[in-house]
């Protein structure tokens, strides 16, 4: 700006000044190449500002940039050492979980040992209990047969007897089977006079026929069940009272059936039952005819079903 002014000032001392026409000439050539020299001079100033403009521009987005990489380098930096830290945690943990591991795995392997020797003894107790239920079934299977022959052994013998007695059935006699067991029931008025215990005639026929089936069948036990009304008796009698009548009549029946020399005497039960195991009620007439009764009772020998039961358990 200066060298403007001067020369602006060179050139208005010589236009007022009497110079010669060369120099002026030559001066104002000077001013032109001085004007377009200030021009280029202008334009390199304006080329330079817009370049320094530039520069700090770019220092700018470099600086920018500097510091979004040191920001990157202090957060990695915050990560490496986060890492290390989490490292130096999991070597930690991954040696104590190694030694725990070892220690869990020792105690597994003895607390395996364990139970493999456990699952043996099993498996031996396993096998015995199998061999012992094996036998138990077929053990069962024989006590089912043999239960199967008593019951068709008794259902032979239930025949037996309602053939042979067959003539009596009319006259208060019955013969049935029920819980394995054969019935014969005779009413006293087919064997008894009232209060008596001696048994007339057409009543021993009957024990009699009894007799003969039972001396075929010398494993069949049999009781002998005397019951009566509840009618009493006078004390100053040779009747105490129905215990004792009841008992004197099972016993004559005991004692018909003995005559039979086949019939085993070890079988034989005699038995009085009073008026404490009625049929009917007391209360009329009919009643107490049902319940003044002898009842033979057949009961096939149940010891061999013992054993095997007792086997089985």
């Amino acid at each position: 700006m200066i060298k403007r002014i001067s020369i602006g000032l060179v050139v208005l001392t010589l236009a007022s000044s009497c110079v010669s026409k060369k120099i002026y000439t030559d001066l104002e050539n000077k001013f032109t190449d001085l004007k377009k020299e200030n021009r280029s001079l202008a334009d390199e100033n304006a080329d330079l500002l817009l370049a320094k403009n530039q520069l700090e521009l770019d220092q700018d987005a470099l600086k920018n940039e500097m510091n979004k990489v040191k920001a990157e380098r202090d957060k990695s930096l915050a990560d490496y050492a986060a890492l290390n830290t989490k490292m130096a945690v999991l070597q930690d943990s991954y040696k104590a979980l190694e030694k725990n591991s070892n220690e869990a795995l020792q105690a597994n392997m003895s607390k395996n040992r364990d139970l493999l020797a456990e699952l043996d003894a099993k498996g031996k107790a396993l096998a015995i209990e199998q061999e012992r239920l094996s036998k138990s079934a077929q053990r069962l299977q024989e006590l089912e047969s043999l239960v199967a022959a008593k019951e068709a052994a008794m259902k032979k013998l239930k025949e037996t007897l309602s053939n042979a007695l067959n003539s009596f059935e009319s006259k208060g006699l019955t013969v049935e089977q029920k819980n394995g067991k054969v019935y014969v029931s005779m009413e006293n008025k087919l064997l008894f006079n009232s209060g008596s215990w001696s048994v007339g005639p057409e009543g021993k026929k009957a024990v009699v026929e009894v007799g003969k089936v039972l001396g075929d069948n010398p494993d069949i036990s049999v009781l002998i069940e005397g019951h009566t009304d509840n009618d009493g008796f006078s004390s100053s009698g040779p009747i105490a009272n129905n215990w004792d009548l009841s008992t004197k009549r099972a016993t004559a029946i005991v004692a018909i059936l003995s005559e039979n020399g086949k019939i085993n005497k070890q079988n034989l039960t005699a038995a009085g039952r009073g008026e404490f195991s009625p049929l009917a009620s007391n209360a009329t007439a009919e009643g107490k005819a049902k319940n003044r009764r002898i009842e033979i009772i057949l009961t096939p020998r149940l010891d061999e079903i013992a054993d095997m039961l007792n086997e089985i358990n």
